[in-house]
C-alpha cells in the first residue's frame, strides 16, 4: 500500500528512504494515474522530492543514470522501441552484465528492426506517377496517399468483404478541414480561446487518420460492427492527440509562429488569460500531466473493446509527442532525429 511508504505529509517513510529502487519503481508507477484519483499524485510528488534529493548521493553509475533518465523521460510517456535502445546500451555497461541475456536481448532488438526495414520498403513503393493537373510539390504526396488508401481499401475488401474507403475519406476530410479552420484565423490576424483551440488542433495534429487506419487494418475481422465500434475510443484517440498537439506546442510554439504560423495553445492561453509565458508554459504542462490521467482512464474503460495492439498503438502516438518534443524538436530539426532513426531502423545492435 502507498500510504505504508508516504507519510501524511507526503514525505518518504525513513525506514523506506534507503530503498533507492523502490521509490523509482514507485515513481515511475505513478504515471499510471487516472482521473478523479489523488493518491497516485501523491506518490508522484514524493517519489521525484526523494530522488531529487537523494541523486547527489548515489555513487552507483547504473542506478545514478536511470534516476536521471527517469526524471527526464518518464517509462510510461516514452517510446518503448527507443527505451528498448537505452536499456541495452546501460546493461552493456554493467560490470555484472550477463552475456546470455545481453545477446538474446540484442538479437530481439535486431529481429524487430528487420521487419521495421520490411515495412519501409513497402513504404517506398508508392507510385508516383504525375498527376498533371496538381502543382508539381503536391503530385507525389497526393498520389502516394491516394494509391496507398485505395490500395488497402481493395485488400479489405476482397479478404474481408467490407468497403473501408468511406471511413478513410472520411477521417481525411475532417484532417483537411481543421487545416482549412487554421488557415483562415491566419488569413483574418484570429486568435481563438484554448477550448476552441484544442477542440481543432487535436485534429490538426494529424494523428486521428493514422488510428483510424491502424485500427481497420489489425482487426481481425472487419465488420459494420467493427467500423462503429471505433466511436467508443473517440474519447482515448483525442486526449492521445492532445498529448501530441501539447507537446509539440511546448517545444516549437516559438519557431512555428517565427515562420509564419498560427497562434498555438501558449498563446492562446495567453491571449485569453493575460498569463505571462512562463505561467502559460506552467499551465499546459499540468493540462499535459491531465490529459494523460483521462488516456489512462479510458484505456482502462475500454480495454475489452479492442485488441492490445491497437490500444498500445494509441498510447505510443501520445509517447511520440513526448519524445519529439520534450528536448527539442526533432521534427522540426532532422539531425537531432537522424541518430534515433539509424539506431532504429538502420544500425543493428
Amino acid at each position: 500500500d502507498i500510504k505504508d511508504v508516504i507519510d501524511e505529509n507526503g514525505n518518504v517513510k525513513e525506514h523506506f528512504y534507503k530503498d533507492v529502487i523502490g521509490m523509482l519503481s514507485l515513481y515511475e508507477v505513478s504515471y499510471h494515474s487516472v482521473e478523479d484519483e489523488s493518491i497516485l499524485d501523491d506518490a508522484r510528488i514524493s517519489t521525484e522530492k526523494y530522488l531529487n534529493d537523494v541523486i547527489e548521493n548515489v555513487t552507483d553509475e547504473t542506478m545514478l543514470s536511470l534516476i536521471r533518465h527517469a526524471l527526464n523521460f518518464p517509462l510510461h510517456s516514452t517510446l518503448p522501441r527507443v527505451e528498448t535502445m537505452w536499456f541495452l546500451q546501460l546493461y552493456e555497461r554493467r560490470s555484472d552484465m550477463n552475456p546470455e541475456v545481453l545477446e538474446l536481448a540484442k538479437l530481439d532488438f535486431n529481429m524487430v528492426q528487420a521487419v521495421y526495414q520490411e515495412d519501409l520498403k513497402y513504404a517506398s513503393s508508392w507510385d508516383v506517377n504525375a498527376v498533371k493537373q496538381l502543382p508539381h510539390y503536391m503530385q507525389i504526396c497526393f498520389l502516394a496517399l491516394y494509391n496507398t488508401i485505395n490500395e488497402m481499401s481493395y485488400n479489405v475488401l476482397t479478404k474481408e468483404g467490407a468497403f473501408i474507403l468511406p471511413y478513410f475519406q472520411k477521417a481525411w476530410q475532417d484532417l483537411t478541414n481543421s487545416y482549412i479552420t487554421e488557415a483562415r484565423w491566419f488569413d483574418s490576424g484570429y486568435t481563438p480561446t484554448l477550448d476552441e483551440f484544442l477542440n481543432n488542433a487535436y485534429m490538426s495534429i494529424g494523428i486521428v487518420p493514422i488510428i483510424k487506419h491502424t485500427y481497420l487494418l489489425t482487426s481481425t475481422h472487419v465488420s459494420e460492427d467493427a467500423l462503429n465500434r471505433i466511436g467508443i475510443a473517440e474519447n482515448m484517440i483525442r486526449n492521445a492527440c492532445l498529448i501530441v498537439r501539447l507537446t509539440n506546442d511546448m517545444g516549437t510554439s516559438s519557431d512555428e509562429l517565427e515562420r509564419g504560423d498560427v497562434p498555438k495553445s501558449l498563446q492562446c492561453y495567453m491571449h485569453e488569460t493575460g498569463a505571462s509565458e512562463v505561467e502559460a508554459r506552467r499551465y499546459i504542462k499540468k493540462l499535459i500531466v491531465d490529459t494523460w490521467k483521462k488516456l489512462n482512464k479510458e484505456r482502462l474503460a475500454i480495454a475489452s473493446e479492442f485488441s492490445h495492439e491497437f490500444l498500445d498503438c494509441v498510447v505510443n502516438l501520445a509517447r511520440m509527442g513526448h519524445f519529439m518534443y520534450t528536448d527539442g524538436d526533432k521534427h522540426g530539426k532532422p539531425d537531432m532525429f537522424k541518430p534515433y532513426a539509424l539506431s532504429l531502423f538502420i544500425n543493428p545492435i
